[in-house]
């Protein structure tokens, strides 16, 4: 990478609904050894612990933000089944309390969020302008979640073709940690028996295709595969989650640390 670049150190926060409370954990541990990134970018969950982050919010700050707002009944409310079954309304205003200024320039480092324009069918990276609608956006899976609307066009989670964003931050940052939530592993016939699960599994897959390449493009990378046991929306699980993205971290800090000090 070109040393020229106005940041030392970016991480990239891949989507995974409550497998996200991991960031949390990865961040904590990273500052406890001195290593504080500079540059964010994220995706649906990862947009969130990106935002808050950005905002100059400590790790123990984001994860007293995601215990506040764990119960999902808190941050959604029933949608019209035709436009998606649930709204990420509260998510918005909980983001508002806490990020008091919407727009990006507002923040006290770089962010970069991913989200899908369905309208054009393309990926947009966002890190100037509004900031509220474009994490909801990063956020809003398709069929569980309503699309957001922003200047005459829908969009839904960015995870749907960029799901760890590494991209964003290759041309401006020295060293990348990319941090992966969502480890593609093999799942029995049991756990792919209805509707739902079908649908999930197929989300899965289409991420890990499209998280292949941005993994090449990180200098360090933090994937727990014990995140899979996990389900997505299972935010009640937070402090075990959380725990999962710290000793992870922990256990590879010795490597982390020549990589990234060096």
């Amino acid at each position: 990478m070109n040393h020229d670049n106005p940041h030392k150190l970016g991480i990239a926060l891949a989507g995974g609904g409550a497998r996200g409370i991991a960031h949390i954990g990865v961040l904590k541990a990273l500052e406890e050894n001195g290593i504080y990134p500079d540059c964010i970018s994220g995706t649906s969950a990862g947009s969130i612990v990106g935002a808050l982050y950005a905002a100059g919010k400590s790790p123990d700050e984001i994860l007293d933000f995601v215990v506040e707002n764990s119960n999902v009944l808190k941050v959604v409310r029933i949608g019209l089944p035709t436009v998606g079954l649930t709204k990420l309304t509260k998510l918005k205003e909980a983001l508002a309390e806490v990020i008091p200024v919407d727009s990006f320039e507002s923040l006290k480092k770089p962010l970069h969020l991913a989200i899908c324009n369905l309208t054009a069918g393309k990926l947009e990276v966002r890190n100037a302008g509004e900031l509220y609608n474009v994490v909801v956006a990063s956020c809003s899976i398709p069929i569980v979640f309503q699309a957001v609307r922003m200047n005459g066009s829908t969009y839904v989670d960015g995870g749907l073709m960029l799901n760890l964003p590494a991209e964003p931050l290759y041309a401006c940052c020295d060293k990348i940690i990319g941090v992966n939530v969502m480890p593609n592993v093999a799942v029995t016939n049991k756990e792919v028996d209805n509707l739902m699960e079908i649908g999930m599994r197929c989300f899965e897959m289409t991420i890990a295709s499209n998280t292949e390449m941005q993994l090449a493009l990180c200098t360090q990378i933090i994937e727990p595969k014990k995140l899979h046991d996990y389900h997505p929306f299972a935010f009640n699980k937070y402090r075990e989650i959380y725990e999962i993205g710290y000793e992870e971290t922990m256990k590879n800090m010795d490597t982390i640390k020549t990589t990234i000090l060096d």
